[in-house]
């Protein structure tokens, strides 16, 4: 089991398709300090982008609907830059420009960007970067997770 410190609540994300869109899966693994909990699921058709937010929507949705759960902090882990940089720093001025990028384009996934922006901000989470398919356990088993929903809709 990951070593939680402060009773801290641990998750992996990891989601992708095959082709881009395409079927796709996402991921997630939960530890809080007991016990481990996996979650995943997926559409087709799909974006890899759709997928990484979904995984950390559903781990986070999971937090906030547990009693026990929605009071800790939470460090979550995921291999998708745009994930973490999207929710720690570019929603920012998206929200302040209206859903628009630097490049005044819409931004893509807007509702699932304020699916996330709500559960974040309504918990006290951490992110954090991993590298992908780099042998770290908890991002392996998502990955292997993610593997089996996008093969359930092929």
């Amino acid at each position: 089991m990951e070593n939680i410190t402060n009773n801290e609540i641990v998750i992996y994300t990891d989601g992708g398709c095959s082709g881009n869109p395409g079927p796709g899966g996402w991921g997630c693994v939960i530890l809080d300090g007991t016990k481990e909990t996996t979650l995943s699921g997926g559409e087709s058709p799909t974006t890899n982008n759709r997928m990484e937010l979904t995984a950390a929507i559903s781990a986070l949705r999971a937090v906030c609907d547990s009693p026990e759960l929605k009071c800790r902090p939470v460090c979550v882990y995921s291999d998708s830059q745009y994930v973490k940089n999207g929710i720690t720093s570019w929603i920012k001025n998206w929200k302040k420009n209206g859903w628009k990028t630097a490049a005044k384009k819409s931004v893509l996934n807007k509702d699932l960007w304020e699916e996330l922006d709500i559960l974040f901000n309504s918990l006290s989470v951490e992110w954090k970067w991993v590298k992908g398919h780099a042998g770290i356990k908890y991002n392996e088993i998502c990955d292997s997770l993610c593997q089996e929903e996008i093969h359930k809709r092929m």
